[in-house]
């Protein structure tokens, strides 16, 4: 059993225009503040910036690796509180990780992390999974 307190592995993923771009094909978001410097600019943003579901989605993943599957997750929310910012050419991190903050009746809740760049980008990240 998984103690409450337990600080789980840390996971880097790296995001890049390139994937981006990927993700933005897949998911018909084709908003030009995801893949057009200029525009991003031009809109306030510091650089083009991930899709606010591509960050959800790999925390996601963190999340479902460790219940040992989709299936497993019972609950997942985060708020949106900074960008990730992707500057051509480069390849940026989504450092994730968690501390379990429940676990009993085979649920572990658990209280998650996810920064770029040592800024922490989702806020009220919290999940529940069996376990």
């Amino acid at each position: 059993m998984i103690e409450v307190g337990t600080v789980l592995d840390e996971k880097v993923f790296y995001l890049d225009r390139a994937l981006l771009k990927a993700y933005a094909d897949a998911s018909g978001d084709q908003n030009p503040i995801h893949q057009n410097e200029e525009f991003a600019l031009s809109v306030g943003l510091p650089n083009v910036i991930a899709h606010g579901m591509l960050t959800m989605a790999l925390v996601g993943k963190y999340v479902s690796d460790f219940a040992g599957g989709s299936a497993n997750v019972l609950e997942y929310s985060a708020r949106f509180i900074k960008p990730v910012i992707v500057p051509a050419g480069e390849k940026v991190d989504l450092t994730v990780t968690a501390t379990v903050a429940e676990a009993a009746d085979g649920k572990i809740s658990l209280t998650l992390s996810a920064t770029s760049a040592g800024v922490k980008v989702l806020g009220m990240a919290k999940a529940v999974v069996i376990k």
